[in-house]
C-alpha cells in the first residue's frame, strides 16, 4: 500500500484512513506493507517503509518512490494506492508485475478546488481507467467519480474517529460567555468558510462566538472578510489545533459547523459527534451512515447555515447514532482483498 502521511505525523482524512487500515490489517491473516515518504513515516514500525523523496512538488516526490514501490510489489498480490498521487508508482508496478491494482478515492480534484489543476484531472482520469478496481469512501463520491470519469467503484465508508479529551474547557479559556461554534480544517475554497462567516452576521444572538481552527492560503483573506462584515469581535481565529487539543475543542463547542462546498465523507464531523457535540453540515458522505435527524443538514449558503446553527443550538439531547468503527472498515477491506485473489 502507498500512502502520503501517517498519524499523528500527518493527520488528514486520507492519512487517518491509511493509518487505521494498515494497523487493522496487521491484525489479520493478510500480509501488508506500507510505503510512505520517509519524512512522514513513523520510526521503527515493522512493515512501514520510508523512502526519501527530497524536494519538489508531490508528483516529483512520489515519482522518487516508484522504482522501490514496483520492486516490492513483485512479492504481493495487490497494490493499493489512494487518490491521484498513486498513479506513477502503481503504473510502474503494473508494467513490471502481474499485480492487481486497487485505488481508493477519498475525494476528487473538483471537490478540493474551484478551478482544478489540469494535471490532477488528467491523472485522476488515468487512475480511473487503468486501475483494476476502484473503491470510494461514500456513495456521494462514487456518483461523482462515475459522472466525471465513468468509473465504477465499490463503496467502503470510512470509520468514525474518536478524539481524546482531557476535560480542558477552551470556551472558558477563550473568554466566551455565550454559545461557542467551532470550525476546524483547512482554509481553502472547498471548505466554504466564507459562507459561515457571513452566516454569523445573520444570527439573531449577538453573543455567539465562532472559533476558527486550522490554517491555509485563505486565512488572511478570511480575517479581512470578517472585518468587512463587522463580525471580527465574534470570530476567533486560533490557528492550527494540535491533535492532542482537538478533542477538547470539539467538546467545548456547543455546535460544530462543516460548511464545505464538497465533503465526500467528513471525518471532522465524526470527531465532533463522538464527543457529543451537535453538528451543522452541508451535503457529506458521512450522512449515509447516520440517522436522518442526527445532523442539521444545510446548503452551502449563509442563510441556510444561519438557520441550521440556530436549530442546532436549540437541541438539548446529544446526537444519537450507531458508531461505525474502523474495525468494520478493515474487515470489509480485507474481505474485498480476499475476493480479488
Amino acid at each position: 500500500m502507498l500512502g502520503w502521511g501517517f498519524p499523528p505525523n500527518v493527520a488528514g482524512g486520507l492519512d487517518t484512513h491509511v493509518g487505521a487500515l494498515f494497523d487493522g490489517l496487521e491484525e489479520t491473516d493478510i500480509e501488508v506493507e506500507l510505503m510512505l515518504p520517509e519524512e512522514y513515516a513513523p520510526e521503527d514500525r515493522e512493515n512501514i517503509v520510508g523512502v526519501p523523496t527530497g524536494d519538489g512538488d508531490i508528483v516529483t516526490r512520489i515519482g522518487r518512490i516508484s522504482k522501490q514501490f514496483a520492486e516490492r510489489a513483485a512479492d504481493f498480490d495487490i497494490v493499493h494506492t489512494h487518490d491521484w498521487f498513486g498513479y506513477g508508482p502503481a503504473s510502474r508496478a503494473k508494467q513490471q508485475t502481474d499485480v492487481t491494482w486497487v485505488t481508493t478515492f477519498h475525494s476528487l480534484s473538483s471537490d478540493r478546488n474551484i478551478d482544478p489543476p489540469q494535471r490532477e484531472l488528467e491523472t485522476e482520469r488515468r487512475v480511473t481507467d487503468r486501475s483494476d478496481y476502484l473503491l470510494s469512501v461514500s456513495h456521494l463520491l462514487a456518483g461523482n467519480l462515475k459522472e466525471e470519469y465513468g468509473g465504477e467503484s465499490t463503496v467502503i465508508h470510512n470509520g468514525f474517529s474518536t478524539p481524546d479529551t482531557t476535560g480542558r474547557d477552551y470556551k472558558e479559556e477563550l473568554g466566551i460567555n455565550g454559545p461557542m461554534l467551532l470550525y476546524v480544517g483547512r482554509h481553502t475554497d472547498q471548505k466554504g468558510i466564507a459562507h459561515l462567516l457571513y452566516a454569523i452576521k445573520k444570527l439573531r444572538d449577538p453573543e455567539v462566538t465562532l472559533v476558527v481552527g486550522g490554517k491555509g492560503h485563505l486565512t488572511d483573506q478570511l480575517k479581512r472578510f470578517a472585518e468587512l462584515l463587522g463580525v471580527e469581535e465574534q470570530v476567533n481565529f486560533v490557528g492550527y489545533v494540535p491533535e492532542d487539543a482537538l478533542g477538547d475543542y470539539y467538546a467545548s463547542a456547543d455546535v460544530f459547523v462543516s460548511p464545505s462546498l464538497a465533503e465526500p465523507f467528513g471525518i471532522t464531523i465524526t470527531e465532533a459527534l463522538e464527543v457529543g457535540t451537535h453538528v451543522v453540515a452541508t451535503e457529506c458522505g458521512v450522512a449515509e451512515v447516520l440517522p436522518d435527524d442526527c445532523l442539521v443538514e444545510v446548503k452551502p449558503d449563509s442563510d441556510s447555515i444561519a438557520d441550521g446553527i440556530e436549530e442546532a443550538l436549540s437541541r438539548d439531547e446529544p446526537p444519537q447514532y450507531e458508531r461505525r468503527g474502523w474495525d468494520e472498515v478493515v474487515e470489509e477491506t480485507a474481505d474485498y482483498y480476499r475476493e480479488l485473489v
